[in-house]
């Protein structure tokens, strides 16, 4: 697992972003890079908004987290409470079929939290990892301030109104109270998903399956009708996950991620219309934000190593060389907007202090497209992408830094 530098940046995003360069029809709505944050588009991304079942990804990474510390395995086998199963049999919920005392394992748990965004076992999964609802809605908790999700609130573990998971609702809680996410923030969550466990693309692309339960077969399907199969489905976009969202109070949500160019976008639809239990309406959103970002970016893909035009040494503060070569320390991956406005790269600081190992971060890359930088969510002041040291330098002695000071050398 390769965790994500998240900057604890001083700057807020901006509520919008090129919000008017497409009209969303939704309360809120962002598409960014998964995996350097760039913000692509914008529109109100710092209100919190009901996020209901995309709750669910904050469980899946959880599972997947706990299965990674070998805490619980795919196999591990979990039995419903009396709770778990009388939410798991309200077939105003989202469900597959659980029955008392008989077991299920964390994989069929977590296909069916994902594909058919069964509350039942969403709420299993929480139980096996952290022995109650409570603690596990902690633990989630917990997990949004590691990145610096700030305002967000959560009292279920399957993205339910706090009322309808009976004794399991959060103490303390009004009976109302349901889970917050802004744009900025749900975004923020399925970047740290797909960062840390991109594999659970393997599961949020399956349109169909069965959940099995000894001898009886009930089949699942996904709720993100924009899989190929499903009857959203548009081929120019390549979507392959990750979660929809439905509550009267959410409307209808859909945070997506799609391949495009040899990069990944992330997109969110908060608050779409949600007139009837088929209206298209989170996907059509989704549609053309996507349509928007494809036609509106391309990518501009770095090489490790790879020295920048322009930028290719800088000054090094006492080094026995004065300057040192310098490059892009990983491969990386920026979209450039096609909007007629210039695109310029400039570095961060104009000096580095030896002694300087090559291979030794020294500086970063800054992006501009006229006179305003680009941001990502990762760091609102600016997107940065680390530059190396292409070669090493020691520190001077004493008696030459005093030679060059006296004579300005």
């Amino acid at each position: 697992m390769t965790p994500v530098n998240t900057v604890a940046a001083a700057k807020k995003a901006p509520d919008n972003y090129d919000q008017d360069k497409v009209v969303i029809d939704a309360k809120a709505a962002i598409a960014i890079d998964s995996k350097t944050g760039q913000v692509l588009y914008g529109k109100n991304i710092n209100q919190p908004l009901p996020i209901a079942s995309m709750t669910k990804l904050i469980t899946a990474y959880l599972t997947l987290k706990a299965i990674d510390e070998n805490k619980i395995n795919w196999d591990t086998r979990v039995t419903p409470t009396r709770q778990i199963f009388a939410v798991a049999s309200n077939r105003e919920y989202s469900n597959v079929p659980l029955r008392m005392k008989h077991t299920y394992t964390i994989r069929q748990l977590y296909q069916a939290t994902l594909i058919e965004s069964a509350n039942g076992a969403a709420m299993m999964l929480a139980q096996a990892i952290s022995g109650s609802q409570t603690a596990f809605v902690r633990q989630m908790r917990r997990q949004l301030q590691k990145w610096d999700i700030k305002d967000g609130r959560i009292y279920t573990t399957c993205g339910l109104p706090n009322k309808s998971v009976g004794s399991d609702a959060y103490p303390g809680a009004g009976k109302n109270a349901e889970n917050m996410l802004s744009a900025k923030d749900m975004a923020l969550v399925g970047l740290h998903l797909l960062q840390d466990y991109p594999n659970v693309i393997n599961t949020t692309k399956i349109a169909k399956l069965n959940f099995v339960d000894q001898d009886f077969a009930t089949p699942m399907s996904n709720f993100n009708w924009m899989l190929k199969g499903m009857p959203q489905y548009r081929k120019r976009l390549k979507i392959d996950g990750l979660k929809t969202g439905t509550t009267d109070a959410a409307g209808a949500c859909f945070i997506a991620t799609a391949k495009h160019k040899g990069g990944r976008i992330i997109t969110v639809v908060l608050g779409a219309k949600h007139e009837t239990n088929t209206d298209p309406a989170r996907f059509i959103q989704t549609a053309k934000l996507l349509d928007y970002v494809y036609q509106n970016y391309q990518p501009l893909k770095f090489k490790r190593n790879e020295v920048i035009i322009g930028k290719t040494n800088m000054a090094v503060h006492n080094g026995q060389a004065r300057q040192i070569n310098i490059g892009m320390k990983n491969d990386s991956l920026i979209w450039v907007p096609q909007n007629g406005q210039k695109f310029t790269i400039e570095l961060a600081t104009k000096q580095t202090e030896a002694p300087i190992k090559s291979g030794q971060k020294v500086n970063s890359y800054i992006f501009k497209k006229g006179n305003k930088k680009i941001i990502s969510l990762l760091n609102p002041a600016g997107l940065l992408l680390p530059a190396q040291a292409l070669q090493s330098t020691n520190k001077v002695n004493i008696f030459v830094r005093f030679w060059r000071w006296l004579f300005g050398g």
